[in-house]
Parts: structure tokens; sequence; C-alpha cells
């Protein structure tokens, strides 16, 4: 079974300032993890995040931050950053 994809406002806003191709080659990536059977197994985990548990996926120079809720089938994206210190300033908080 396929997982839902939902995009936090933040990352909207963070799309539509990007150029288009680079984009549409994220959310391609998101997508084609929402179709895994497992998606966890192919993004890597992260420490920290308190009692949520956060996952990062690369793509090219973007770093997206996500959670995975086996329980619900649904991927909540929740950051997309170009630097790993953008990445670490978000789990912290």
């Amino acid at each position: 079974m396929a997982y839902t994809v939902k995009l936090t406002s933040a990352v909207v806003r963070n799309l539509t300032k990007m150029p288009a191709s680079v984009g549409t080659r994220i959310l391609d990536e998101v997508e084609t993890l929402a179709q895994e059977p497992d998606p966890a197994r192919h993004v890597k985990k992260l420490k920290g995040g308190g009692r949520n548990t956060f996952y990062s996926l690369r793509v090219g120079r973007y770093r997206v931050i996500l959670n995975i809720y086996d329980d619900m089938l649904l991927i909540i994206v929740v950051e997309l950053t170009l630097s790993r210190a953008k990445a670490w300033r978000f789990l912290l908080r």
C-alpha cells in the first residue's frame, strides 16, 4: 500500500522559492519513497527530535526532513534545507 504524503506550510513556501526543476525532483523522490512498502529502509534515521522520529532524505544538495507514521501510512515532510546545520537546528527546537 502507498503512503500518503503531506507537506508543512514551511516546505511549500521553500518549494515555491526554488527553481521548478529542483522542486519537481524533490517531490518525485518523496512520491517514490511513498510507494515503497517500508520507506524507513531508504532514508537515514536522525538522532534527537524528542518523542518524534525524524528521517533525512538526500535529494541532490538538499536534505528533506520527514516523519514516517507506519500505522497511518503517512509521510509528513517537515523541513527542506540546503545545509546540515539548518537541519540540526530544526531538530533541536
